[in-house]
């Protein structure tokens, strides 16, 4: 996928949250939760941490996304064309960079603050004050110390199921065009059989 595709969705997942949120009745203003009380539940939802810890997760999964594509554009690669150890260490120090790069694009602090600002939108001070109880039980607790495990055996099974599916319905979109290809080409319908005009001889 493409920067520009990428960009592009992201575009319209934001227009498509705006117009959801539009429908959506806000708290009101001065039923909505200060900055006081989420710090506070943030904290007890230990949701810095959590964030940091999907941030660990997620570029060693990319890694393996990457090494597999490469692998499998390589294995198509002509026999001379196939890229020299030394090149493919290269690629994959490039890649490496990059994958830490894009890590740090949107920090948690400022994912913490956008979030805040949605929290406020939709939760009021009740909502907020009964969720700090609910993370501050040990029920709440045990949840998010489990929350890394979980994160950590779900996130292989997500990846792994998108890549088998989405491949199978990439190859079935590209035979489709195959065929819509084959079937716009001039002179590619089957002609009329012929009729034969010779006249039969004369008996």
């Amino acid at each position: 996928m493409s920067t520009t595709t990428v960009a592009q969705t992201a575009q319209q997942l934001a227009e498509q949250a705006s117009r959801q949120a539009a429908t959506t009745t806000a708290v009101p203003t001065d039923q909505q939760p200060s900055q006081e009380q989420l710090t506070k539940l943030f904290e007890v939802m230990r949701l810095k941490q959590q964030m940091q810890s999907m941030r660990q997760i997620v570029p060693s999964m990319v890694q393996q996304q990457i090494q597999s594509a490469m692998k499998q554009s390589e294995s198509q690669l002509p026999p001379g064309s196939k890229l020299t150890p030394e090149q493919r260490e290269k690629m994959q120090a490039v890649m490496n960079k990059y994958v830490g790069k894009a890590m740090d694009l949107y920090p948690p602090d400022e994912m913490m603050t956008d979030m805040g600002t949605i929290y406020r939108k939709h939760l009021s001070k009740d909502d907020v004050d009964a969720l700090i109880a609910f993370y501050s039980s040990p029920a709440g607790q045990h949840l998010l110390d489990a929350q890394p495990a979980i994160a950590q055996e779900f996130m292989p099974i997500v990846m792994a199921k998108v890549s088998q599916r989405s491949q199978a319905m990439t190859r079935d979109m590209m035979k489709e065009i195959a065929e819509i290809g084959t079937t716009s080409k001039p002179g590619s319908t089957t002609p009329a059989p012929k009729t034969d005009t010779t006249k039969p001889p004369d008996q």
